[in-house]
């Protein structure tokens, strides 16, 4: 979906504590919420959410992604284009 031009992508899903992102299990890093949300689409169902944007600092390089709950403790991840 867009939000200022910018491109939010699919990236994995994954449930409460496992999901692979950036090449690590997100779960086990700290999550910074931005503040900030962005509309997104569950590419299956095609239902629109509303999920925070987060940053993470994984091996000393900062990432950013959007993340929300899809259903119960089934998560979705997306990252900007």
């Amino acid at each position: 979906m867009r939000k200022n031009n910018t491109t939010w992508n699919f990236i994995t899903s994954g449930t409460d504590g496992d999901a692979t992102l950036f090449g690590v299990n997100i779960f086990d890093y700290e999550w910074h919420n931005t503040g900030k949300n962005v509309k997104v689409r569950d590419p299956r169902y095609k239902q629109e959410f509303v999920f925070p944007i987060y940053t993470v600092q994984i091996e000393n390089k900062e990432y950013q992604f959007a993340c929300g709950e899809f259903s119960n403790s089934v998560y979705g991840f997306y990252i900007r284009d």
